[in-house]
C-alpha cells in the first residue's frame, strides 16, 4: 500500500515538473477529438413568454457530436414534442410558442454532447419566464398628515422576473423631486423625513419598469393633505370617512432623529463577493437630519464605495472578504443623534483560482494532468465526471488517479480518450467545466499562416506567432533570415505556446523569420516577416490659449508619423467631433478658429491615428472679454461727508472680475474731468464712499478683469455736498533763501476737493528762533510762495501756513523751520595736517570749521592736492579734487604715487560755494614696487644661447637697485620646463645666455626691484632656430672633402695673385682702354663710379694712379649670379689689387660659357678668370 502511494506521489510530481508538455492545445477540427461545449445558455434564462423560448447547446469534435437533453433530470426526447425542434447539426432547442404553452417548459435543462471520444454536458439551465404582473386598481384613500411629521408612502410593487426597477412621478410624467428630507427607499418606498405643507398633492404615482419585456406599470394615485393644526380641526370631519388620518391633537416640535429603516439599534446583512452591497439608513426628524457613514473596524474602501440618495444609501461594488465587518449609520440635527450597526457577512460562490481546467492532448505513453482549482465561503466540494457518469461509477483505468482537485495521468494510452467534467458547489452555487483527454499521435503541423507580415512600431514588443499542433507537443525552435542560429534569451523571448516575443523592437530586427516545430514524428516550418515602423508621435502640442471674443486661435499639431502608414489627424471639442462651422479650419497639423465666440470655449484634442499606432493631445481655449460696464448705480444713506453707493455688475465674459474702480467728477470745481476716488474687491458691488464739502458729485463705476477695463457705466445722479471751513492745511511747507539776505516761504496748495468752501486763501506765518521774538503773518491769495525780505544771512526761522475760506479756518497748523539765505564760509580749517600710512595712501586731519563762519549747511571739505615733483618726471603736474560729505575732521587719500611729493590744500563748502583754502602742506610718499620694464626683445637666437634688451620701467617708484629674470623652456606640447632665475644689476640693459639646453621656445619674465620689493613682470617669448638644419649645415662644415676644397682654392687664389704682380712688374702699357673699347658687349662696357667696378682711364694718365676705386660702404662685396666668382672662394670676398696692375674693386664674374664666346680679344685682358685658366693648363 505505502509503495503505491509512493508511486502515486513520484508521478504527480514527474506531471508538475513536466507540465509544459501538456499545455492545453487547440486540436485542429480535420483530427479526432472529444467533444467541447461553445456555447450555452446561462444558468438562469429568463424567456420573454411573447417570444419562441431558444435553449442554446452548440459543441464542437471529431466527429461532429450528437446531442440529447435532460429536463429536470429526466430524458427529454425532442421528437414527442412538435413544438420543439433541435437545429440541424446542433443542440439548440427552439419552442414555437404558437402551439404550446410558455409555462410548460419552465424547468431544469441539461445539454449532452457526445462522439466516440467521449460527452460533454452543459451548465444545468433554469429556464423562467418573465413576469410584469398588474397593480390592483383599488382606490388608494387619501393621506392627511400634520406638518411635521414623517410619512412613508408605500409602493410594493407586484413580484416580477426580474424585479422591476421602481421610480415615483407625477400625472405629467414628470420625476418627483427628491431631497435629503424626501427620498426613495431601496424597496420603492418614498420617505418623508418630515412633511411640509408644498407636500401636498394627489399625483404620488409609483411607477415599476420590467426591463425584459419593456413594460412599465403604474400603481393607483395618492393623495396626501399636509394641515396646520388649525386647518386639521376646520377640516377633521369631512375627511373622518373619506382619508387615512395620520393625526392627534399635540403640535409638532422640533425632535431629534429616529430611524424609520432599518428597525432597532442593529441589523445584519449578507453578500456574495464580486456582488454590490447596498446599505439603506433613513431617519425622521425636526429639522431633517443628516446621514454619515463610517466603518466601525476600517476605512471604507474609497474607490469602490458611493453615497447615494443623499447619503442615505452606502453603496460598495465588487465586494471582497475585506468588507465584512460592522457599519456604522448616524443621523444627526440640532437636537441630537441616532445610531445603527449593520454587520456585513461576506460569502462566495465558488470561483476558479486559476481558469477552469484545460484540454490535455497526449501522445500515448505520456503524462499530463487535469486540475480543477476553485474556492469559495464557505468552500466548495468537487465532484469529478467522465463523459457525464460520475468518475466512481465508470471502468477503471490504471493510467488515470483522482487526487482531490487534479487527475493524474500517467502512460496513457488511446483508450484512455474521454471528456471529463469537474462540478465544484457550495449552497451559493457551481461551478462546472468540460476538459477533455485526447490521446493520439500526430507529426507537427504549423497553424499560423504561411508568409505573414507583422507590422511593429519601433521601439514597441513584436510577437511573432507560431501557432502549431502535434501530439507529442512539438518543440518550437526560430531562426532568423539564414537560420544563422536559434533565437533565444538577449533581445528574444521564447513563450510556451511558441510566440517569439521581441521585448524592443528595432530597425537591425527587421527581416524574414522562420518558426520550426518538430517532434519524433516530423518536422514542420513557417516563414513570417517583420517589419519596423516609424513610431506615430506629436512633436509639438496644441498648447492651452486664452483669447478674448472676436479674436482667432490657431491649434497646432506637429505630427511625425511612418511614411509608408496611412495616418489621419482628427480634432474633437469636448470629446466631441467639431462643429460643422466654416470658421472651423482643420489642416493636417493645424486647426484655426476665427471669429471666436464664448461658445468655441472648451478642450480640443488632436488625435493621430493609423492602423499600429495613435498618440494625442488636449489644450484648453479659454475665451474671455472685457467686462460689460455696471449697471442701475443708486446712491442710499445720504450724509454730510458720505454716501453709499451700489450697482449691478456687467457679464464677466469668463474672466472674473477683480475689482471696480469708482471715479467722480466735480462739476463745480473742474468739469469734464473724472477722477479716481475708490476701489473695491470684484465680489462687492457695494462702497461706502466718503466725500469732501463743497464738491458737487457724479459717480461712475468700471470694471476690471484679467483682460482689461470694461466701458465706464453710465453716470449716477449729482450729488452736492455743503461747504464748509478747510479740514487741513497745505503739506510741504518749507523755508529757505534765494539770496543772503532773504527768507521764501512756499507750501502746496490745496485741491478744490480740498478748499471746502469759496474764498480759499492761505495765512503765512515767520519769526525768528529766538526766545521773544512775535510772529509776522500776511494772508496769501492765489499763490504758493512768499518772500520775506532784509533777513540776516543763514538764520533759523519758525513757519507756519494755514488755510482759510469763507467758512472759517483750517485746524492749527504745524510749525516747521527754515532758514534765510545763505553765503560763502569765511574761515579755513585748521592745524591741517598728514599721516602716510604707505607709499599710496595718506590720512588727512584738519579741525573743523565753526558752524557760524560756514554761514550755511555744511556740505563738507574738499582735498585739492598735486603732486609737485618726482625724480623722474619733475615737471609733471597733477592737480585733482577730493570730496568729503559732512562734518569732516579726516580722511583717507587714496591712489598716491610712490616716491613722489605732494602738496594740498582742505577747503569747507556751504550750498553757496567753496571757503578759503587752508595753507599748503606738503607731504612724501616713500618708494614703492617699481612698474614692469617698458620693452622686452629677444636678439640673435641660436641653438644655445640668445640676447635680451629691455628698457627701464616708466614707473620707477624709486630708486632701481636691480632686476630678476626669469625663463623656462616649453617643449612641442606645450609643456613648461624648470625655470631657471638670474639677478641683474639696475644699470643693465641686455644680457646673453649661453649654454642654453635646446628647446623649441624660450618664455622669458623680466622685472624690476627697488627697496620696497619687485613689480610686475614683463613677458616675451623666444622661437629657437631649427635644430635639423642647424645640424645640416654643421655636417657639411665638417666634411674631409669640403675641407680639402677650401684649402685647394686658397692656394689657387694665392699663386693667382703672385702671377698677376709679377706680369705687372713687367711694365708697359695696360691697354685697358682699348680692351673695352673692343668689346661689343654691353657687359663688358667701362662701369660707372656708381657700379662701384672698373673705372675708364685716360692715355695719358697710364702712370697715374686708378681713380674712382671704393668698395660698399659696409665693406663687403655683393654676390651676384656668377656661380665661379672669387667671392665664393675668399674669406671676405673683398677682391682689391694696387694700381700697379693689380685687380681692383669688384669682380663681377661670368659663366664659362660666355667666356669662351668672346674670342682671344678678350682673352688678352688681365681677367682673374684668364689668369685662373692658364694656371690650370701649367698645372
Amino acid at each position: 500500500m505505502m509503495v503505491m502511494e509512493m508511486r502515486s506521489l513520484v508521478a504527480a510530481l514527474l506531471v508538475l515538473i513536466l507540465g509544459h508538455f501538456t499545455s492545453a492545445l487547440e486540436v485542429p477540427l480535420d483530427l479526432p477529438q472529444p467533444p467541447s461545449i461553445t456555447q450555452q445558455s446561462p444558468k438562469d434564462h429568463i424567456v420573454d413568454p411573447r417570444e419562441n423560448i431558444v435553449i442554446y447547446c452548440e459543441a464542437k469534435g471529431k466527429p461532429h457530436p450528437s446531442f440529447s437533453w435532460t429536463k429536470d433530470g429526466t430524458h427529454f426526447d425532442v421528437n414527442e414534442d412538435p413544438s420543439v425542434t433541435m437545429r440541424p447539426n446542433s443542440g439548440t432547442l427552439e419552442v414555437d410558442i404558437t402551439r404550446a404553452r410558455p409555462e410548460n417548459f419552465e424547468g431544469v435543462f441539461q445539454c449532452t454532447a457526445r462522439n466516440k471520444y467521449g460527452a460533454a454536458v452543459s451548465n444545468k439551465i433554469v429556464v423562467r419566464q418573465s413576469k410584469s404582473p398588474l397593480w390592483s386598481k383599488d382606490k388608494i384613500k387619501p393621506i392627511v398628515v400634520k406638518e411635521g411629521v414623517s410619512l412613508v408612502l408605500p409602493c410594493q410593487p407586484p413580484a416580477g422576473l426580474p424585479p422591476p426597477i421602481i421610480f415615483w412621478m407625477d400625472n405629467n410624467f414628470q420625476k418627483l423631486p427628491q431631497s435629503k428630507r424626501v427620498s426613495q427607499s431601496l424597496n420603492g418606498d418614498l420617505y418623508f423625513s418630515n412633511v411640509r405643507r408644498e407636500d401636498s398633492r394627489s399625483d404620488y404615482i409609483c411607477y415599476a419598469r420590467f426591463t425584459h419585456t419593456q413594460t412599465i406599470q403604474q400603481k393607483q394615485p395618492i393623495t396626501v393633505k399636509v394641515l396646520t393644526m388649525d386647518e386639521i380641526n376646520d377640516t377633521m370631519a369631512d375627511y373622518y370617512n373619506f382619508t387615512e388620518m395620520v393625526l392627534n391633537e399635540a403640535p409638532v416640535d422640533e425632535r431629534k432623529p429616529t430611524f424609520l429603516i432599518p428597525s432597532g439599534h442593529s441589523s445584519s446583512k449578507m453578500v456574495l463577493k464580486g456582488h454590490v452591497l447596498e446599505m439603506e439608513c433613513i431617519a425622521e426628524g425636526l429639522p431633517t437630519p443628516e446621514v454619515s457613514w463610517t466603518k466601525v473596524s476600517g476605512d471604507l474602501p474609497g474607490s469602490r464605495t458611493s453615497f447615494l440618495h443623499f447619503n442615505k444609501t452606502l453603496q460598495i461594488v465588487n465586494v471582497s472578504e475585506s468588507d465584512a465587518g460592522d457599519y456604522r449609520c448616524s443621523a444627526k440635527n440640532q437636537h441630537g443623534a441616532a445610531h445603527h450597526i449593520i454587520s456585513v457577512v461576506v460569502k462566495a460562490t465558488p470561483y476558479w483560482i486559476s481558469g477552469p481546467p484545460k484540454n490535455l492532448v497526449l501522445a500515448p505513453g505520456e503524462n499530463g494532468v487535469l486540475t480543477c482549482r476553485a474556492n469559495g465561503i464557505p468552500k466548495p466540494s468537487i465532484l469529478w465526471s467522465i463523459n457525464g457518469d460520475l468518475i466512481e461509477n465508470s471502468p477503471k483505468d490504471i493510467s488515470r488517479k483522482v487526487e482531490d482537485d487534479s487527475i493524474i495521468f500517467t502512460q496513457v494510452r488511446v483508450e484512455s480518450s474521454a471528456v471529463y467534467q469537474c462540478n465544484i458547489s457550495n449552497p451559493y452555487g457551481y461551478l462546472l467545466s468540460n476538459a477533455f483527454v485526447n490521446v493520439l499521435s500526430e507529426p507537427p503541423r504549423v497553424l499560423t499562416p504561411a508568409n505573414k507580415v507583422y507590422q511593429v512600431i519601433e521601439n514597441r514588443p513584436a510577437f511573432l506567432e507560431c501557432s502549431s499542433f502535434g501530439s507529442p507537443i512539438p518543440k518550437i525552435d526560430w531562426f532568423k533570415d539564414r537560420k544563422s542560429g536559434i533565437l533565444d534569451g538577449d533581445d528574444y523571448i521564447l513563450h510556451d505556446n511558441g510566440t517569439l516575443e521581441i521585448q524592443v523592437a528595432q530597425a537591425q530586427h527587421k527581416g524574414k523569420y522562420t518558426c520550426v516545430a518538430n517532434n519524433y514524428l516530423g518536422i514542420s516550418e513557417n516563414h513570417v516577416y517583420l517589419d519596423i515602423k516609424e513610431p506615430t508621435r506629436i512633436l509639438k502640442q496644441p498648447v492651452d490659449k486664452v483669447v478674448q471674443r472676436g479674436g482667432s486661435v490657431l491649434f497646432q499639431c506637429i505630427v511625425k508619423h511612418d511614411k509608408d502608414l496611412h495616418t489621419t489627424v482628427t480634432w474633437l471639442k469636448d470629446g466631441e467631433e467639431l462643429l460643422d462651422d466654416e470658421r472651423f479650419i482643420v489642416e493636417f497639423e493645424s486647426l484655426s478658429i476665427t471669429d471666436i465666440s464664448e461658445s468655441d470655449a472648451g478642450s480640443y484634442t488632436c488625435i493621430v491615428n493609423n492602423t499600429l499606432d495613435h498618440d494625442s493631445a488636449t489644450a484648453e481655449l479659454s475665451v474671455v472679454g472685457r467686462p460689460d460696464p455696471p449697471t442701475d448705480l443708486e446712491l442710499t444713506d445720504h450724509k454730510k461727508r458720505s454716501v453709499q453707493l451700489t450697482w449691478i455688475p456687467g457679464e464677466e465674459h469668463n474672466s472674473p472680475i477683480q475689482e471696480f474702480v469708482i471715479q467722480y467728477e466735480d462739476s463745480l470745481h473742474r468739469r469734464g474731468h473724472w477722477h479716481d476716488l475708490a476701489r473695491v474687491p470684484g465680489t462687492r458691488t457695494t462702497a461706502h464712499l466718503k466725500l469732501s464739502p463743497y464738491v458737487h458729485y457724479t459717480f461712475r463705476v468700471l470694471a476690471r478683469n484679467a483682460v482689461g477695463l470694461s466701458e465706464p457705466s453710465s453716470p449716477s445722479r449729482m450729488y452736492k455736498t455743503d461747504p464748509a471751513a478747510p479740514d487741513q492745511n497745505p503739506k510741504g511747507v518749507h523755508g529757505s533763501g534765494t539770496e543772503h539776505n532773504n527768507l521764501v516761504i512756499t507750501w502746496e496748495p490745496l485741491t478744490g476737493l480740498h478748499s471746502n468752501g469759496p474764498g480759499l486763501r492761505y495765512k503765512v506765518s515767520w519769526r525768528h528762533k529766538r526766545p521773544g521774538t512775535d510772529w509776522t503773518t500776511v494772508t496769501v491769495a492765489n499763490n504758493s510762495k512768499f518772500t520775506v525780505s532784509g533777513t540776516p544771512t543763514f538764520s533759523p526761522y519758525e513757519i507756519k501756513v494755514q488755510a482759510v475760506n469763507d467758512l472759517g479756518e483750517g485746524p492749527e497748523p504745524a510749525v516747521v523751520i527754515g532758514y534765510s539765505g545763505e553765503d560763502l564760509p569765511t574761515a579755513a580749517p585748521a592745524n591741517v595736517q598728514a599721516v602716510v600710512l604707505n607709499s599710496t595712501l595718506v590720512e588727512l586731519r584738519w579741525d573743523p570749521v565753526p558752524s557760524h563762519l560756514i554761514r550755511g549747511h555744511i556740505q563738507g571739505y574738499k582735498i585739492n592736492y598735486w603732486r609737485k615733483h618726482h625724480k623722474h618726471n619733475s615737471d609733471q603736474m597733477e592737480q585733482r579734487i577730493l570730496t568729503f560729505s559732512g562734518n569732516q575732521s579726516r580722511g583717507m587719500l587714496p591712489g598716491l604715487h610712490p616716491f613722489s611729493h605732494y602738496s594740498f590744500e582742505v577747503r569747507v563748502f556751504n550750498k553757496k560755494g567753496d571757503g578759503p583754502a587752508s595753507k599748503t602742506q606738503q607731504f612724501k610718499t616713500p618708494e614703492g614696487e617699481p612698474g614692469p620694464p617698458a620693452s622686452l626683445l629677444v636678439t640673435n637666437p641660436s641653438l644655445d644661447s640668445l640676447t635680451l634688451e629691455w628698457n627701464p620701467p616708466r614707473e620707477h617708484n624709486g630708486h632701481i637697485t636691480g632686476y630678476t629674470l626669469r625663463y623656462q623652456p616649453v617643449n612641442n606640447s606645450n609643456e613648461l620646463g624648470p625655470e631657471e632665475e638670474l639677478a641683474l644689476a639696475a644699470n643693465e640693459t641686455s644680457v646673453t645666455l649661453q649654454n642654453l639646453k635646446y628647446s623649441p621656445r624660450y618664455k622669458f619674465y623680466l622685472n624690476a626691484r627697488t627697496s620696497a620689493g619687485a613689480g610686475p613682470a614683463i613677458f616675451e617669448e623666444a622661437v629657437m632656430p631649427d635644430k635639423a638644419v642647424s645640424n645640416r649645415q654643421v655636417d657639411i662644415a665638417t666634411q674631409g672633402w669640403f675641407i680639402g676644397l677650401m684649402c685647394a682654392i686658397a692656394l689657387l687664389i694665392l699663386i693667382l695673385l703672385i702671377i698677376c704682380f709679377i706680369q705687372r712688374n713687367k711694365g708697359g702699357k695696360y691697354p685697358v682702354k682699348e680692351k673695352e673699347d673692343a668689346h661689343t658687349d654691353p657687359e663688358f662696357q667701362p662701369m660707372k663710379d656708381d657700379d662701384c667696378t672698373f673705372v675708364e682711364y685716360s692715355d695719358n694718365e697710364d702712370h697715374k694712379p686708378l681713380k674712382g676705386s671704393r668698395t660698399p660702404s659696409n665693406g663687403t662685396v655683393k654676390r651676384e649670379d656668377s656661380d665661379d666668382s672669387l667671392v665664393d672662394y675668399g674669406e671676405g670676398g673683398d677682391g682689391q689689387f694696387n694700381e700697379d696692375g693689380s685687380f681692383i674693386g669688384q669682380y663681377s664674374g661670368k659663366s664659362s660659357s660666355r667666356d669662351n664666346d668672346e674670342g682671344p680679344e678678350s682673352a688678352g685682358a688681365p681677367s682673374p678668370l684668364n689668369a685662373m685658366n692658364s694656371l690650370n693648363s701649367f698645372v
